[in-house]
């Protein structure tokens, strides 16, 4: 399937209005990774995490009062998708069980035509969750790394820093959207686990796009020898362009079911792969390929 056959579009020309949306999105994210930070989850700060179901809802103000006195410390409270789900979590650890029996009793005492009941209960200690926390980052970092060395013994090293300079660009505008929104939505945008692995997913998703391009790349400038670099770049992306839409339309498809169908554990999860699909497509385009084509007129190789 081709949506566009012969496509001969300039992106070229595009590249310095891509630019400055680039930079700005990326000055943006920095500014409010550094100003409001990331919500995590349980996974990277420890303490107990319930999710209580009950058959008439509650004021969140209420019930946070009410368990300050049962947990003795002031927990966080939000709805959790719906009216009647709470999502309530407290730095408390130790014996789980005590935790969860004290969160019911009291709301049980509080609302006694509540019936409130236990849907999900997750607890980490606090040294584990800083283990989770070091093994996420460098996780991501070795990823980056293996990325690196694969672009350049595959191609040269002009193209690796192209691919990473992508791939640098979607994490850090993705983790700004978390940033950013998170508070605003009507689910929750927390980093945890699973998170984690969607950026990887992201990171993997875009380097699949970048090398197709840059495969063209290397087939079209053996095949055009005596053109420059810039036209043969930008002849790769549009002979790659039906390929790489119809392959991010299709994605996106499922992302949006998984999003809306898949519950409210994963939409922060589909969340995440949205934004990493749309950004990896353009980023494959309009960062990755630019980048390249300026080293190696850097490097006098403009042909």
């Amino acid at each position: 399937m081709r949506i566009f056959e012969n496509a001969q579009i300039d992106f070229s020309s595009k590249q310095k209005f891509a630019t400055i949306l680039s930079g700005v999105l990326i000055i943006i994210s920095i500014i409010s990774l550094f100003t409001y930070g990331l919500e995590t989850g349980i996974d990277f700060q420890g303490g107990t995490e319930i999710v209580i179901q009950t058959d008439e809802p509650l004021s969140v103000g209420d019930v946070r009062t009410n368990l300050d006195g049962a947990l003795g410390v002031s927990p966080e409270v939000k709805e959790y998708g719906s009216p009647d789900l709470l999502l309530i979590r407290t730095p408390v650890g130790g014996d789980i069980d005590s935790v969860q029996a004290a969160v019911l009793s009291s709301l049980n005492t509080a609302y006694p035509g509540a019936n409130a009941q236990s849907e999900k209960l997750d607890s980490v200690s606090p040294r584990f969750a800083d283990d989770l926390k070091r093994g996420a980052i460098w996780a991501v970092l070795a990823s980056l790394l293996v990325i690196f060395l694969y672009i350049m013994v595959r191609f040269e090293w002009r193209f690796s820093l192209g691919a990473i300079a992508a791939l640098v660009h979607d994490v850090v505008i993705t983790l700004g959207i978390f940033s950013i929104l998170h508070g605003f939505l009507p689910f929750s945008l927390q980093i945890d686990q699973a998170i984690i692995a969607a950026l990887l997913t992201i990171v993997g998703y875009s380097l699949n796009d970048t090398v197709v391009i840059f495969d063209r790349i290397r087939e079209f400038v053996n095949l055009f020898k005596t053109e420059r670099f810039g036209p043969v770049v930008n002849r790769s992306i549009n002979s790659t362009l039906s390929r790489t839409l119809v392959t991010s339309g299709t994605t996106l498809i499922v992302v949006t079911i998984l999003f809306l169908f898949g519950g409210e554990v994963l939409k922060g999860f589909a969340f995440a792969l949205t934004i990493g699909i749309v950004i990896g497509t353009y980023s494959s385009i309009f960062v990755a390929s630019p980048v390249v084509i300026a080293l190696r007129e850097r490097t006098g190789k403009s042909v």
